[in-house]
């Protein structure tokens, strides 16, 4: 066992906090099972104490040999040991994503601390697929309560600085595993209640929408902002103000010629001496338009995961030189661009604050 896994089980075994590095997010990551630690958890972040966790789960030992059949026996022994009622869709769901960047929310079981659930009678449950993140699982032997490492309501890390940045003491240890390679946060698909609503996406991410519904086999997945939600689960990531930079984030349509040429107004006849210019499209050149006061420019891919896998490290650069206002142009069209959409949206609501 390397020397850096083994002081984080001994951390974790001592009730302290060690920040994992995910596929998704760096996540802080506590004993799941330890109420004082769980409250280090919701005391470092900021975080309101009604606003439950995801626990992260280590992967079973199966073979390429094993079949559907013992591979959902596995996982079907590691769930039960978190939820009390495990489903059909979730062993499908388990053998099809995991692991990998797809939360179930499902009933709890009875053992399972009302203070990772919110004082709700549901949990979240993961199976990360990063390698350090599935070393220290395995080593702890437990399952971890994790949410993104880093002060609530703010942008979620994708690097170990990034971390560091937001605890900057040895309150907590912190696991370098490098950039996040998905970038965003974990679809979340509620399967509470799936007599009346399906498999409700509430937090879109890579996997997504079609993924699901082809993997059931059924036409019930929807998203919980169309379906009748009143009675859905509290979900991470849920507020209308999220992943929030501290500089203005300001959201454009470049398909709207007026929008912009009132932004351009805005900034050519105001007090705003530096702004951020982030866009898709060669045609919205700073230069060509006329932009003045332009301290970054940025011109993105228009590739999905590219933009997911950069995009909390480019709002932490923007929000790293001060400028007065970050104007990002609104992102394409397409169910692959949906999880961006929703992390633009609330960072957008959240920022300037």
């Amino acid at each position: 066992m390397p020397d850096s896994i083994k002081r984080a089980v001994d951390v974790l075994r001592a009730g302290g906090l060690v920040a994992m590095p995910t596929e998704t997010v760096y996540g802080l990551a506590a004993d799941a099972n330890n109420v004082s630690a769980i409250n280090k958890i919701f005391s470092s972040k900021g975080r309101p104490s009604g606003h439950p966790l995801i626990v992260h789960i280590a992967q079973p030992h199966l073979s390429l040999s094993n079949d559907q059949e013992v591979a959902s026996n596995a996982w079907r022994e590691i769930l039960s040991q978190w939820s009390r009622d495990v489903s059909p869709e979730a062993l499908i769901l388990a053998h099809a994503f995991w692991p990998g960047p797809l939360t179930m929310i499902l009933p709890k079981a009875k053992n399972v601390l009302l203070e990772v659930t919110g004082g709700q009678e549901t949990v979240g449950v993961r199976c990360p697929k990063h390698p350090v993140a599935q070393h220290l699982l395995k080593e702890f032997g437990g399952g971890l309560a994790a949410p993104s490492a880093n002060r609530f309501g703010r942008i979620s890390p994708t690097t170990a600085e990034h971390v560091r940045e937001e605890f900057p003491g040895d309150e907590v240890l912190v696991l370098d595993g490098g950039p996040c390679d998905v970038g965003i946060e974990s679809t979340i698909v509620d399967l509470t209640r799936l007599d009346t609503h399906g498999a409700i996406i509430l937090r879109p991410g890579a996997i997504t929408q079609t993924m699901i519904d082809q993997v059931l086999g059924k036409n019930e997945v929807t998203d919980g902002v169309t379906a009748k939600t009143g009675s859905a689960p509290r979900v991470s990531g849920s507020l209308s103000a999220h992943y929030a930079p501290k500089t203005k984030l300001v959201l454009y349509d470049a398909k709207d010629t007026q929008s912009v040429l009132a932004i351009l107004a805005k900034v050519n006849n105001s007090d705003l001496k530096n702004i951020a210019w982030v866009h898709f499209s060669k045609d919205l050149l700073a230069n060509e338009l006329g932009l003045k006061n332009v301290a970054k420019e940025v011109l993105l891919p228009l590739e999905s995961k590219a933009v997911a896998r950069e995009l909390y490290a480019l709002l932490r650069q923007l929000d790293a030189l001060k400028v007065d206002c970050i104007f990002f142009e609104q992102l394409p069209d397409g169910l692959e661009w949906d999880a961006i959409r929703d992390r633009l949206g609330r960072a957008s609501v959240g920022s300037g604050v």
